[in-house]
This record gives C-alpha cells, sequence and structure tokens, in this order.
C-alpha cells in the first residue's frame, strides 16, 4: 500500500490555511489551535515546535501525546467523503481535523466543536 502524498506534506504549509479560513470567517487562530491541542493532546510549545520543524502529518498524528477519544463523535463530509468512513488511520486523523475547521469556520461555538 503506497502512502497518500499528503501524509508526508508539512503541517506548517497547511496550518496558515486552517488559520486564513478561520479568521476570513471571524474567528480566532487561537481557536484553531484550541481545536488542534483537543484532537491530538500537544500543548501550543509542542505545536510550534513541530510547525518549526515542518513535521509532516504522518509524524504529527503518530507522536501526538493523548489523541481524543471523542473524535469518533466528528461525522460529516469532507472533501466528499465521510470522515466516519475513511479506513486509512492517518487520512481519517488529517480529515478530522479539517472537518473540525470546517465547522469553526461555520460559525459552530466551540463547546460543539469540542464535542462536549
Amino acid at each position: 500500500m503506497t502512502k497518500h502524498r499528503i501524509y508526508t506534506m508539512s503541517v506548517a504549509k497547511v496550518y496558515p490555511h486552517y488559520i486564513t479560513k478561520a479568521e476570513k470567517k471571524g474567528r480566532a487562530k487561537s481557536e484553531v489551535d484550541e481545536i488542534i491541542h483537543w484532537l491530538t493532546g500537544y500543548n501550543q510549545e509542542e505545536l510550534e515546535t513541530l510547525l518549526e520543524k515542518g513535521t509532516d502529518f504522518e509524524t504529527f498524528f503518530a507522536g501526538a501525546p493523548q489523541m481524543n477519544p471523542a473524535r469518533d463523535l466528528i461525522k460529516g463530509v469532507i472533501c466528499g467523503v465521510r470522515v466516519e468512513d475513511i479506513e486509512e488511520p492517518v487520512m481519517q486523523e488529517i480529515r478530522y481535523l479539517d472537518k473540525l475547521i470546517d465547522e469553526l469556520a461555520k460559525g459552530k461555538a466551540m463547546e460543539k466543536i469540542l464535542r462536549k
């Protein structure tokens, strides 16, 4: 099985797009960061270090301190595919993050985004 190219893409290349998407809809970078912290367990310092290093998505998710067990509650379609039906673990984690950022940009309350 071959890896998707996105697995080897640096999180730092995509991160600014998450911020831009959120800010265009009146949301903040801090909210994007809060989503990433919730999903992965990384704190702000760890996140910034990984972004500076150019860590790829596969390494980013594999090294996450604590993937949030509530991420199983993330449902819906992203890029035409249901996130809950994605079988490749790394791709599913990437799409979970994409879905959460989409929810943020659509104006959903943080409590709902973070499945509280």
